[in-house]
């Protein structure tokens, strides 16, 4: 415990050696036991911070902490809670006697609670770049560059910050893991592997490590190896933290290029069915739009899927999460619930908004949800003539490759509907990233010109999953 040179306010330093003011060592040390569960997204990271405000309610790190974990949520009802506890906290606050890395905290969460995301991660990487032990700053950093969609920087933001940590580091793993991500995220499968794979052997139960290495399998078409790997891991992934539906989905998604739709929709309705937070709907509608676009009716689950989003739909947070939620009124069959929403954000970007979300809805998100209800409706060609000239910057509006290629598998799908010349140079495309995706395959069959080119791509396609040697086939 030190005391601030200033105000003689006592110090604390944290568990990576960063000091902080609190009035309360056990305050502190509920600080690094939420830190320590955000890490490993475990929903105990509320129970702490929560523990650590109720021992020192002014601690300004447990508020910042407390702020970044209800926005990151793109939960509307959630961040109008934090907008009122983090305006009374601030109101009595005197910023000048903070410790100038709680400042830049403070002024951090204000972008956020703004609707900045891009001022929020420009002024976390600032603190990286002076303290770059501070664990906080860099996995909330490193989520706001996966809302927004940017690869360099989430490689970037902990590569940079790398030297700084050791194995000797607990949460050395963690921070591996997060690399790993943002390498995959970059390209680089290989590399994002090997590190994947050492950050998960550090620590087991790093489900973000975890998390990596599944994307790095699915962004090549390694969806055995993905199987596998899942499999092996079970224990660590499955149960207990936030990203289990989310580990789930990748699972799914390996057992749909492997043809195996219906083990897909016994996880469906095991895990996803029912799901009430924001990632839990976006991944279950992912999910059933990919059934969707090959044709598989799944009304009933629609609808259960769609009645959640409704409430989630009242204000403009997220234009990624909007996208979903007209996935979700599509595959219901309420296209003029779909149609209520677009024309909502129609009105929103009309209104001339400064947020970051305004922008992606207007460059993004309303063209992608603008296809979406064309698809519903049956017009292929204007799916492809909205999503075409955009389909290199569809980052823009956040979530990883993986989730993104719903939207790519939506033009393709349509462009093969609407016999358009954009479906084979698509499907080649898919092809020279994956070769190994029986999809992919599957799309080249429908698009060749004859029967023999037909007939030796889906042969390719059954191969694929034949090599694969999946126990259950």
């Amino acid at each position: 415990m030190l005391p601030h040179a200033d105000t003689g306010e006592q110090m604390h330093v944290d568990e990576h050696g960063l000091v902080m003011s609190s009035a309360s060592a056990a305050a502190a040390r509920h600080y690094d036991r939420a830190v320590h569960e955000l890490l490993h997204f475990r929903a105990e990271v509320a129970t702490e911070a929560g523990a650590a405000l109720a021992e020192d309610p002014g601690f300004p790190m447990g508020h910042v902490l407390t702020a970044y974990l209800d926005l990151l949520t793109t939960e509307p009802a959630l961040a109008r809670a934090a907008r009122e506890r983090f305006a009374g906290f601030r109101a009595g606050l005197d910023e000048q006697a903070l410790l100038p890395r709680e400042r830049a905290h403070v002024r951090a969460v204000g972008a956020l609670l703004a609707g900045d995301l891009l001022t929020c991660g420009a002024l976390l990487a600032g603190i990286t770049e002076e303290h770059p032990r501070d664990a906080l700053a860099l996995i909330t950093g490193h989520q706001i560059d996966f809302l927004t969609g940017d690869a360099r920087a989430l490689r970037d933001r902990v590569g940079g910050a790398l030297p700084a940590w050791g194995a000797d580091d607990r949460h050395f793993g963690n921070l591996l893991g997060m690399y790993a991500f943002g390498l995959e995220e970059a390209g680089h499968y290989d590399r994002s592997e090997e590190v994947g794979l050492r950050a998960v052997e550090l620590d087991p139960k790093d489900v973000w490590g975890i998390h990596a290495v599944a994307h790095t399998y699915e962004m090549q078409g390694r969806f055995g190896d993905g199987v596998r790997y899942l499999d092996a891991r079970l224990p660590d992934w499955s149960t207990g933290t936030f990203l289990n539906v989310h580990a789930w989905w990748h699972y799914c998604l390996y057992l749909l290029e492997a043809g195996a739709t219906g083990r897909v929709l016994d996880v469906y309705d095991a895990v996803m069915a029912g799901g009430e937070s924001a990632m839990a709907l976006l991944d279950a509608a992912a999910l059933l739009w990919r059934l969707y676009l090959e044709g598989s009716d799944q009304s009933g689950r629609w609808q259960a899927l769609a009645d959640a989003w409704t409430p989630k739909m009242e204000e403009p947070l997220s234009a990624f999460n909007d996208a979903h939620a007209v996935m979700s009124y599509v595959g219901a069959g309420r296209i003029a619930e779909a149609e209520r929403l677009v024309a909502s954000r129609e009105r929103y970007v009309a209104g001339g908004h400064t947020t970051t979300n305004h922008a992606m809805t207007a460059r993004v998100g309303l063209p992608v949800c603008r296809a979406l209800l064309a698809f519903g409706r049956g017009d292929f060609a204007t799916v492809v003539d909205l999503l075409h000239p955009i389909r290199h910057r569809i980052n823009e509006f956040g979530g990883s490759h993986a989730q993104r290629d719903a939207v790519q598998k939506t033009l393709l799908e349509a462009a093969i509907r609407a016999g358009r010349r954009e479906a084979r140079v698509l499907v080649s495309e898919r092809i020279s990233v994956r070769p190994g995706s029986p999809f992919n395959w599957l799309k080249q069959s429908a698009v060749a010109d004859d029967a023999g080119a037909r007939a030796a791509a889906a042969v390719r396609a059954e191969d694929l999953v034949r090599q694969a040697a999946l126990p259950w086939r």
